[in-house]
């Protein structure tokens, strides 16, 4: 099974909410459930645009951009939901951003010229894949995958932002 980004878009009273259901309920139950509109699964895309801007030195600040908007922020105090009900524990816990961060964030991929970023991007889907580490057996079309899933976390931040909620990371 692959490894993919998640998030998900919760009010600072859900995540209280939570917080304690998980110290009041055996096993630590955060009573996880966000509604399938504030979810969102970009795959393993935005790890690959990550890395291309990388390998390109796309510029410092857009690299900081997309690993904080898919890595969250340290701290946070959502220890909570480190339990299955929440991710799979394969990888680092659920992070959080504040709906301040939420809103710094959508702001910024807002400014984003993805097609300047994509402009050297290799046309052949083998030498694309490559370029952000999606290796042998990519089958599409990588620009427009990126797109893609690129268009749908700035949308799923835009309305965060818009509606003061906060955003959890993680990997599943």
């Amino acid at each position: 099974m692959a490894l993919t980004q998640q998030f998900a878009r919760i009010t600072p009273e859900y995540l209280e909410r939570c917080r304690v259901s998980a110290a009041d309920s055996p096993g630590a139950a955060p009573g996880w459930d966000p509604p399938p509109e504030d979810h969102l699964d970009t795959d393993w895309a935005v790890w690959g645009l990550l890395q291309y801007c990388r390998a390109t030195a796309a510029g410092a600040d857009l690299v900081t951009l997309f690993d904080r908007a898919i890595s969250g922020d340290r701290g946070g105090d959502v220890g909570f939901l480190d339990h299955v009900e929440v991710y799979d524990g394969f990888d680092g816990p659920p992070r959080l951003l504040t709906a301040a961060a939420v809103a710094d964030i959508a702001r910024a991929l807002a400014s984003v010229d993805l097609q300047g970023v994509l402009a050297d991007l290799p046309s052949a889907t083998g030498e694309a894949a490559a370029a952000c580490g999606f290796g042998r057996g990519f089958n599409g079309d990588v620009r427009a995958y990126l797109v893609h899933h690129f268009t749908a976390m700035r949308e799923f931040y835009d309305g965060a932002a818009r509606h003061g909620q906060c955003v959890i990371v993680w990997t599943d």
